[in-house]
């Protein structure tokens, strides 16, 4: 009778120790203000190992904006990271890309003078510009800016809401821009 309720006993607590393991979530969705989408971006991150919370891992995103038919950009933040920390606090550092594709769509008009006649004539020309001039001017788009990112990330054990605050220095082939910052706010699962 003893060994039996042993046995129960030790079955119990295992069970009970196994349900009050954290269940360390490895994925995540949050939408980021500023950062690495310049702008603001939707992201998916993961870990490279699902088993560890402190390995190496990677973030896509999508952002852009779309104003009255004329001006629209698109961006596509692509960083590997690494999560340092334990618990639900973690320091994050990474690097990676941002696609850049701009287009501003405008009119300029002229008016020309016939003495002649004595009249004016107007004429509007319907024009294309594809310069990104954000922080650092990306020149003609489609481009490429280089991220890099220090920051905090907090992820609940179990899983929930999460929250980070990062500095991303940016750069590309007209300088360096290191005081960029993004705040991200989501899902870890």
């Amino acid at each position: 009778m003893k060994i039996r309720l042993l046995t129960l006993l030790m079955v119990l607590l295992s069970n009970f120790s196994m349900a009050q393991e954290a269940n360390h979530p490895t994925e995540g969705v949050f939408l980021e203000l500023g950062g690495a989408g310049l702008v603001y971006s939707f992201n998916y991150d993961f870990r490279f190992d699902k088993k560890d919370q402190n390995s190496w891992g990677m973030r896509a995103g999508v952002g852009g904006y779309s104003l009255n038919d004329n001006a629209s950009l698109l961006t596509l933040p692509i960083q590997v990271n690494k999560l340092l920390g334990s618990g639900k606090h973690f320091f994050e550092i990474g690097a990676g890309g941002t696609f850049i594709y701009y287009r501003n769509k405008g009119y300029s008009t002229s008016e020309t003078y016939n003495p002649v006649t004595n009249e004016y004539t107007y004429s509007e020309t319907r024009y294309t510009d594809k310069d990104f001039d954000f922080i650092l001017n990306s020149g003609e788009t489609p481009a490429l800016m280089g991220t890099l990112n220090l920051g905090y990330r907090k992820i609940p054990e179990n899983g929930g809401f999460l929250f980070s605050v990062n500095v991303i220095p940016i750069f590309n082939h007209n300088g360096f821009w290191p005081l960029w910052a993004g705040m991200g706010f989501g899902y870890a699962f």
